[in-house]
């Protein structure tokens, strides 16, 4: 029922898996809402033998509604029970693998979209989803009881019972028009709520970037003006429903007082009986209860409708693009690296609407449609060089000269264009996935330190490094004195993104989780440039270590850390202008002797 249209995923698969629990949740729910009509059924007895001066039947009446009632009560809390079991345990699995599929998606993908996306489709919509469900099977329950009520109601006499079905039938008009428009409004709703979610993680985690510079003000602004936007699109939302909502219920009381009168006649007519019209009068309100239920499954079906569309969408590979890898595996590589013609641009394409409100017409014309180039940046053309293994190499130049782009080339966390990009002379597209990720370990400019302990930070790399191995790995990283300072030592939680240490130990615990996994392939991308001159003299010493062990790329700003490797690719505009060792480079180069004096290094 709640299929994704543009995969084969769907939220069936996910309430299958625990069908028996399911099935008795919704048994019991059953139970107790066929109790509901049953008591209600003989509460209409009750009023009928009352009028008829039968007051012991009654009382016998009555005490059988009262084990109903407490049948119904025992119910109600088994099924209470049972949804909370089966509850958390979709709502598990369905985070679970929205967590696994964000895994597979590429780097372009992740700056393509806002944070909020993310974390909405993978937290809050599996959360929303299992609750219009549970939502789902007590509306259904009661909009069963109501109806066979209304029917109930309806065998009284023939003339209430048409009154009745084209009531119900002009109601329904409206609560389709009523869910036609809410469709596109939640949509809308749920994409301005995307902003204030991804603004609110951003302003949580550069708290001490937002005090430091002074930007309370401008981000509240900002903050205001997303939460304005939302607001306008809920109070649009709102007004739209509450106005078929209140049009529908106007008619609804309108036609339950008619109908009263109507009854009135009918026994002034002597065709109704005045006990057909108190069980009238008693159970006036099922239909518009039957109405107003019907209305809320509709809005529950696209609540649901809605949710697994956002969720599911995680697995559309066109608006969300998912990492490739081919199947030759290598045993061991040896890390040599070779760049040939390869061609890379940073396009970006125009935002485009949500295909889940647009009609068939627009989405049959956005198929036919290529995505429309906002703007396109050229980094590389025919771009082409080779790192031997085991050697220690860096790439410099002014920034946006392309360095970083090269990393992520090279970790095939870009896809190129065009040319190749080789690892053993083996295009890295071919490889797969364990070849490639455990060949090479990167260590970025702002490495994300988990809201673990520093110990569970090194695991990660490693599930079962020696104490001895990370002793290592930490005195190699020159972390050693500083974990000695702790209390708890490695054992120490640093907070959420490593909060509680500075951005020179944060960097320190990331390259001992890259010594720690000692890959053939360790790429350093400014990886020292919040380290002090004496920590970086560690951490160059440490590298200076690895030399001839593994294949190093560097990419820095201060020349000064790589005076020691083996070449040096001068970059300038997307090109390598020059190469050789620092010295060579210094001796004939006037850029990179300028970059160097600009340094004020001697």
């Amino acid at each position: 029922m709640f299929k994704n249209k543009k995969q084969s995923i769907s939220l069936s698969q996910y309430l299958s898996k625990y069908k028996f629990g399911i099935s008795m949740y919704i048994l019991v729910y059953l139970i107790a809402g066929a109790g509901i009509i049953l008591q209600t059924i003989l509460f209409a007895k009750v009023i009928e033998n009352i009028t008829l001066s039968l007051f012991k039947n009654s009382i016998i009446l009555l005490l059988i509604i009262s084990g109903i009632v407490l049948t119904k009560r025992i119910c109600w809390y088994l099924s209470g029970v049972l949804y909370q079991k089966y509850a958390n345990k979709i709502m598990a699995d369905l985070n679970l693998d929205l967590a696994k599929q964000a895994f597979k998606l590429n780097s372009k993908t992740y700056a393509d979209h806002e944070t909020g996306k993310f974390v909405q489709r993978i937290v809050t919509d599996p959360e929303n989803v299992v609750r219009s469900l549970a939502d789902l099977v007590d509306l259904i329950t009661d909009c069963v009881t109501s109806f066979v009520m209304i029917i109930y109601i309806a065998t009284l006499n023939i003339f209430i019972s048409i009154a009745i079905i084209c009531i119900i039938v002009f109601c329904m008009i409206i609560e389709n028009i009523r869910r036609k428009r809410n469709r596109k409004n939640k949509f809308i709703m749920r994409r301005k709520n995307d902003k204030i979610y991804s603004l609110t993680t951003e302003i949580v985690r550069s708290e001490k970037d937002i005090k430091s510079l002074g930007l309370e003000e401008k981000l509240s602004e900002i903050s205001k003006n997303y939460y304005n936007e939302y607001k306008k699109a809920s109070y649009n939302y709102e007004i739209k429903d509450m106005n078929l909502w209140s049009l529908r219920n106007v008619i609804i009381e309108i036609f339950g007082i008619l109908l009263l009168i109507f009854g009135v006649y009918l026994i002034d007519i002597s065709i109704l009986t005045l006990a057909s019209f108190m069980i009238v009068y008693s159970n006036n309100g099922s239909l518009s209860s039957f109405v107003w239920c019907i209305g809320k499954i509709m809005d529950i079906f696209l609540e649901i409708k809605v949710c697994t569309d956002r969720m599911f969408s995680l697995f559309d590979n066109k608006e969300f693009v998912c990492e490739k890898f081919g199947n030759l595996h290598i045993d061991e590589v040896k890390g040599k690296i070779e760049f040939k013609n390869v061609s890379y641009s940073f396009i970006e394409y125009e935002e485009q609407n949500d295909d889940n409100f647009l009609s068939k017409k627009e989405l049959k014309a956005k198929k036919n449609k290529k995505r429309k180039i906002e703007n396109v940046n050229q980094i590389f053309n025919n771009l082409s060089f080779k790192i031997e293994p085991n050697t220690t190499v860096a790439f410099v130049g002014k920034s946006g000269s392309g360095k970083s782009t090269i990393l992520n080339l090279m970790s095939k966390m870009y896809e190129v264009d065009s040319g190749e990009v080789l690892i053993d002379g083996v295009n890295i597209n071919d490889l797969d996935k364990d070849t490639l990720r455990n060949s090479i370990s990167l260590v970025s400019q702002f490495p994300y330190i988990f809201d673990m302990t520093i110990k569970e930070n090194l695991l990660l790399t490693k599930k079962d490094a020696t104490e001895e191995e990370l002793q290592s790995a930490i005195e190699r990283a020159s972390l050693k004195d500083f974990v000695a300072t702790l209390k708890k030592g490695i054992n120490t939680k640093v907070g959420e993104s490593g909060i509680k240490l500075s951005g020179g130990q944060k960097q320190r615990l990331a390259i001992a989780r890259a010594l720690l996994r000692n890959s053939p392939i360790i790429i350093f991308d400014e990886s020292t440039s919040s380290l002090d001159n004496f920590a970086q003299e560690d951490i160059k010493r440490s590298i200076d270590k690895l030399k001839g062990k593994s294949t190093i790329v560097i990419v820095a700003h201060r020349l000064s850390t790589i005076k020691n490797v083996d070449k040096i690719f001068f970059l300038d505009n997307g090109k390598i202008e020059d190469i050789g060792t620092f010295d060579e480079l210094f001796e004939h180069n006037i850029k990179f002797k300028n970059m160097f004096y600009a340094e004020n290094i001697k």
